[in-house]
Parts: C-alpha cells; sequence; structure tokens
C-alpha cells in the first residue's frame, strides 16, 4: 500500500476511472450482443434499431476516451456490414 498522500489518492481516482470504464464497455458489449442475435434471427428491422442504439453507445464510449478512434470506427463497421448482410 502507498505511504504518500498523492499515491493514495491516485489509488483511489484510478479505482473510481476503472468503474466507469468498466461499466461503459459493458454497455457497449450488450448493445452489440443484441445486434448480434438479431442478424442471427435475420430479424432486418430488429437488427437496424438494435444497430442504430449499439453505434450511438459505441460513439459514446470512443469519446469519453475508453476506446480509440479506430477500434470505434472498425466496431461500427463489423457490426453494419454485418446487418447489411441480412436486409
Amino acid at each position: 500500500m502507498a505511504n504518500i498522500k498523492s499515491a493514495k489518492k491516485r489509488i483511489l481516482v484510478n479505482e473510481t476511472k476503472a468503474a466507469r470504464n468498466k461499466a461503459i464497455k459493458s454497455k457497449v458489449k450488450t448493445a452489440v450482443k443484441k445486434v448480434d442475435t438479431a442478424v442471427a434471427q435475420k430479424d432486418a428491422d430488429a437488427a437496424k434499431t438494435a444497430l442504430h442504439a449499439a453505434i450511438v453507445e459505441i460513439s459514446k464510449a470512443g469519446s469519453k476516451g475508453v476506446y480509440h478512434k479506430k477500434t470505434v470506427s472498425r466496431k461500427i463497421s463489423r457490426l453494419s456490414k454485418a446487418v447489411n448482410g441480412i436486409a
């Protein structure tokens, strides 16, 4: 355990940020999973609505610094490609 006050504070701040990032990543994974299940069932309407929600969540995660800009675009591209494949 850290003895210096600033180091103790950094530990607390890092735990808070890690919890926030974990929650955001979990939201993204849930949204992606919904798109994948809709694509697996070949339900085009549900897939498109789920895709829109997933894009919003992924973009938010990117703007908050949880994901890199290129990771965001790659995830969105792959989901869009999957949805367009069943349409």
